[in-house]
């Protein structure tokens, strides 16, 4: 019996309604071992531009300064999980759903999901890295150096 890979996909909250990505993903989910980490930068980017809460990237991706505001980019996050997960069941895709928020103790800690990948890189067989046409190059150009990782875009 062939064994089952352990597979990442980075999904950027920009590509999450593609009916291309799940087409691409179904015969993956069916052989594979799949954990979708769905992201929604844009989202939150716009939400804090309409709430007027400041936008600040440092080295490790946006930095987020209040709990309020953490949450209200967690809300944005689990919804995208809830969408994901509606559009892999419709689809027939076998996932886990994951956002990339985790908890150190009480503190909510958002991970920018480029990095997210980095630190999973060890575990997974295979990290797939799903973006705009817009930012490939760029993801390529990031990612080089990890052979593992495919940066993939749809039309």
């Amino acid at each position: 019996m062939k064994k089952r890979k352990n597979i990442l996909v980075k999904l950027s909250g920009d590509v999450l309604k593609n009916p291309h990505f799940y087409a691409w993903l179904l015969p993956i989910s069916r052989a594979n071992h799949v954990v979708i980490v769905v992201g929604g930068g844009s989202q939150i980017n716009r939400e804090f531009t309409k709430k007027k809460i400041p936008i600040i990237f440092g080295p490790a991706g946006r930095e987020i300064r209040s709990f309020r505001d953490r949450q209200i980019a967690r809300d944005i996050l689990e919804e995208n999980q809830r969408i994901t997960q509606d559009l892999c069941v419709r689809h027939g895709v076998n996932a886990t759903i994951e956002i990339p928020v985790i908890s150190s103790g009480t503190v909510l800690c958002h991970v920018n999901g480029d990095q997210y990948v980095r630190t999973c890189y060890n575990g997974f067989d295979t990290l797939y890295v799903l973006t705009t046409k817009k930012r490939f190059e760029g993801k390529v150009e990031e990612f080089k150096d990890f052979p593992k990782v495919e940066v993939i875009t749809f039309s």
